[in-house]
């Protein structure tokens, strides 16, 4: 947990060097720091080499350059979450696995089984977000999705009616398999 406690702390050290340079770049751009100064210099020396990539990549997008760092800030609160989420994510899974790896064959399929279910209800989650855009069956980025869902969904089309215009019933076999199918068979193994 040391490595990711390091990792938090590098995180919040760029969103704090971010948001000094959003401001900085702020306080000059509105004169509230003399941009011809020694601090405004300063402040343009340091922020201009990680701001103008920003300030050019907006330009090519017709958008204003001038909103470079809080496009910063964002960008370092977003990649900052998806860092920590991803570092914790490693950790879990060396912790499974090795205790699965301790508790022998049984342990190891039930982690083998426990992926699987996540993996499933993975793509019952793309299959219906897929589905609100128009990709079906037929899409070649959503056949993954339906090949690996069918065998839940199909079946229980046949018992779960529909709610009006809208289709229940991946929803039905996302909480079979959370709820009863893997405990199940966790407890069974």
């Amino acid at each position: 947990m040391m490595v990711l406690n390091v990792v938090r702390i590098l995180v919040f050290a760029v969103f704090a060097l971010s948001a000094l340079a959003a401001l900085g770049s702020w306080a000059v751009r509105t004169r509230r720091v003399n941009p011809f100064g020694s601090l405004g210099q300063t402040i343009r020396r340091m922020t201009d080499p990680v701001l103008q990539p920003i300030e050019r990549w907006l330009i090519t997008r017709g958008t204003n350059p001038q909103n470079a760092g809080w496009w910063l800030l964002g960008i370092s609160v977003v990649g900052g979450i998806i860092l920590v989420t991803m570092a914790e994510w490693v950790i879990v899974q060396m912790v499974r696995l090795a205790s699965a790896g301790q508790a022998g064959p049984r342990g190891i399929v039930r982690l083998l089984v426990y992926y699987a279910a996540q993996l499933i209800t993975i793509a019952l989650v793309v299959r219906v977000i897929g589905s609100w855009f128009g990709k079906g069956r037929t899409s070649r980025w959503m056949r993954l999705a339906y090949r690996l869902t069918d065998w839940i969904v199909e079946p229980l089309r046949r018992f779960v009616p529909r709610v009006g215009m809208f289709d229940i019933t991946p929803l039905v076999a996302y909480l079979l398999i959370q709820w009863l199918l893997l405990p199940l068979i966790m407890r069974v193994i």
